[in-house]
């Protein structure tokens, strides 16, 4: 009996579930949506994405994915649940030489904006009296601003005469998207937006290497064209929000 092996040449069938906003129709709020997207989008691979109305799933998504929610994947027919995980597959099975690797170099551009998401959630629901959770989320913010500030080990040139002091790279890891960005820039635009509207919090000018590091990510349409509307991430937080005082 013949086996019947997979075309290597042959794009693979991709879709995307991801939550819809108010509309029912466009993006809605979901970093963890936004990060598979960038993801794909950052592969170069060609792939479909659907929005789903979390107000009427219809019948159809029901069977596909039963008691799930967004996101999730379809990968040549077969049905992919849990983000990490599909991350995980996207990144093992999308691989080169026909598609890039977005894993980091260094594993601290990982970890270094982990916590910062947990303290602003945090800081949104409590009393705006209480200064301690501003003050833990401003530490948070400093620890990635010296972080993108400071060069990476590749950025330092042991034979030049200069002393690099301060990180000319763009993103996390160097000058390109990897999955450490696609991980932080979602909830760092939450933040940004959200905390302007219901706390009136700025990330402060001189942390320059974070606002420099949103400012390059902006130029990139795999981030900013990902990004669910100001609108969508204000209602999501109104209820959290409203119960400060």
């Amino acid at each position: 009996m013949a086996l019947r092996r997979s075309d290597p040449k042959k794009e693979p069938s991709i879709e995307l579930f991801i939550k819809a906003g108010l509309d029912g129709e466009n993006i809605g709020h979901c970093p963890f949506c936004q990060r598979l997207f960038m993801v794909l989008w950052l592969k170069g691979v060609k792939f479909t994405v659907t929005t789903v109305d979390m107000k009427k799933k219809p019948e159809e998504l029901k069977d596909l994915a039963p008691g799930t929610n967004p996101p999730f994947l379809l990968y040549n027919g077969e049905l992919k649940t849990d983000f990490l995980k599909i991350e995980e597959f996207l990144e093992q099975t999308l691989a080169p030489p026909r598609y890039p690797h977005l894993s980091p170099q260094n594993k601290e551009s990982f970890d270094v904006g982990s916590d910062i998401f947990a303290k602003f959630s945090a800081y949104i629901k409590n009393s705006s009296a209480n200064k301690n959770f501003e003050k833990a989320l401003l530490r948070e913010f400093k620890r990635l601003d010296d972080y993108l500030r400071s060069p990476l080990p590749e950025e330092i040139d042991p034979n030049s005469t200069e002393d690099l002091l301060v990180s000319r790279r763009k993103f996390l890891d160097g000058d390109r998207l990897t999955l450490a960005d696609c991980n932080l820039l979602p909830k760092l635009h939450v933040i940004k937006i959200a905390a302007k509207k219901y706390c009136d919090f700025e990330i402060p000018p001189h942390f320059t290497g974070v606002l420099r590091y949103l400012e390059h990510a902006c130029q990139r349409d795999e981030f900013s064209h990902t990004c669910p509307a100001s609108g969508e991430i204000e209602r999501a937080y109104a209820s959290v929000a409203n119960k400060r005082t």
